[in-house]
């Protein structure tokens, strides 16, 4: 073999490593559910992670039977042998009223829930993800898009890889945003937050209890900030997950719908409202095990288009938070499996034009999905933003379980949608006639 045969041989394997099918950049639950669909499809992923795992994200660990039904799809091991605690329903306190209601019996989902860990539980999907033949590239940063200049398509990215932050570019016709709120890759495409969509943040931090191995998901409706000469009222929700190796996750998820939004520090008034809690839970300074940690809750598509020149938005990327709880990871994974099922359709086909015709479907199937969901979820935001329909909703509805099982199936988004009871079809036609904005 000649010397510039040698040259060129690795040039071309280089290029050949640094290319795919698809580009997925970001390896949390949105992108890691993208990478595993579309590799058990046959298709050559690569899946960028600007971090090596372990690594902490701020979350509430909580999973409910829609983000379980997706891990049982990707064929995780969900069992108490490795490691997952099963919850069996959410405990809801406020208006001075105490209500346990398990999760509804549904054909379509599963009757439990789980808790892991974000560090461990991202970890888990990203290696799932590999075995499924997707490639993982750690420690790749990901900076500006690789954008066709005639066509304006992106056609890879440009990224630093590893500790010496090389300089490598990565090519593919398709590229997947599933690097979260801050999206940098879809800000570089042109793709800005919608500001008429609501955003909350989670703060929350771990303390040691004896409350570890609760099997409830508890949410406390009422946030009292109790530390001015008058009480107010907030527009959020405190929680309490046990986690079931001997600590709490402990938190606060709060709603943009207010002007408390910008005007508190969060951080403290988690601190308070711990410091209110029973002495003998634990969550006291002391027992803390780790800093107090907060994150943005983009929510109800509040970044579109979710298709447009190339590029996929899956999870926080496209805003995918639940605005009726803030639960980010069920969609993400929901949103991560729609998009491979629309990818690996377009690139049956033959033509550009057949497979632009087909990628155009993501973001009308996602709107058809969620879209009037996500807009019931808008109303009931400004709702509660309102201090004084938050007391009265805490303090009448919680005396009514009947009627705090059809929020909870509202709230979490569990519901046959066929052949369901009353509720489900009460909640199901909601959805239908509001508008899939």
């Amino acid at each position: 073999m000649t010397e510039s045969a040698s040259v060129t041989d690795s040039v071309t394997s280089a290029r050949s490593e640094h290319s795919a099918d698809v580009i997925v950049v970001g390896a949390g639950p949105a992108g890691s559910a993208t990478a595993y669909h579309l590799a058990k499809s046959g298709l050559d992923v690569l899946l960028l992670e600007k971090t090596a795992f372990p690594r902490e994200k701020v979350c509430g660990d909580g999973l409910t039977p829609r983000a379980t039904k997706q891990l049982v799809a990707m064929g995780i091991d969900i069992s108490e042998e490795a490691g997952w605690l099963r919850n069996k329903g959410l405990r809801i306190i406020g208006g001075g009223s105490r209500l346990q209601l398990d999760w509804p019996e549904l054909a379509s989902y599963p009757d439990y829930g789980l808790v892991r860990k974000r560090d461990d539980f991202d970890e888990q999907l990203a290696r799932q993800a590999q075995k499924a033949g997707a490639r993982l590239y750690e420690r790749c940063n990901v900076g500006a898009p690789i954008v066709h200049e005639l066509t304006g398509h992106i056609t890879g990215v440009h990224a630093k890889l590893g500790e010496e932050k090389t300089p490598v570019t990565f090519h593919a016709p398709l590229v997947v945003a599933a690097d979260g709120n801050s999206t940098r890759l879809s800000l570089a495409m042109g793709l800005h937050r919608r500001e008429d969509r609501p955003m909350g943040v989670a703060v929350r931090t771990y303390f040691t209890s004896p409350r570890h191995d609760d099997d409830y998901l508890e949410s406390w409706l009422e946030l009292w900030d109790r530390r001015g000469a008058e009480d107010r009222l907030l527009p959020g929700y405190g929680w309490i997950f046990g986690m079931g190796d001997g600590t709490s996750n402990v938190g606060l998820g709060i709603l943009n719908s207010s002007s408390a939004f910008k005007e508190l520090d969060w951080r403290e008034i988690l601190k308070a409202w711990c410091a209110s809690m029973p002495a003998d839970w634990g969550y006291t300074p002391e027992n803390m095990t780790g800093p107090i940690r907060g994150a943005a809750l983009p929510m109800a598509f509040n970044r579109q288009p979710h298709y447009t020149k190339g590029l996929l938005l899956v999870g926080d990327a496209g805003g995918l938070v639940n605005p009726f709880n803030g639960e980010g990871i069920a969609y993400a994974m929901e949103s991560g499996a729609i998009a491979a099922e629309v990818i690996v359709q377009a690139h049956a086909r033959a033509t550009y034009a057949q497979r632009e015709l087909a990628l155009q479907r993501y973001p009308k199937i996602l709107k058809d999905t969620y879209g009037g969901y996500y807009s019931l979820g808008r109303a009931f935001v400004k709702l509660i933003g309102n201090p004084k329909v938050m007391k009265i909703a805490t303090q009448r509805g919680l005396t009514h379980p009947l009627l705090m099982r059809f929020t909870l199936k509202m709230l979490a988004n569990l519901t046959d949608p066929t052949g369901g009871d009353a509720m489900d079809r009460i909640i199901n036609g909601l959805s239908k006639v509001a508008p899939k904005a």
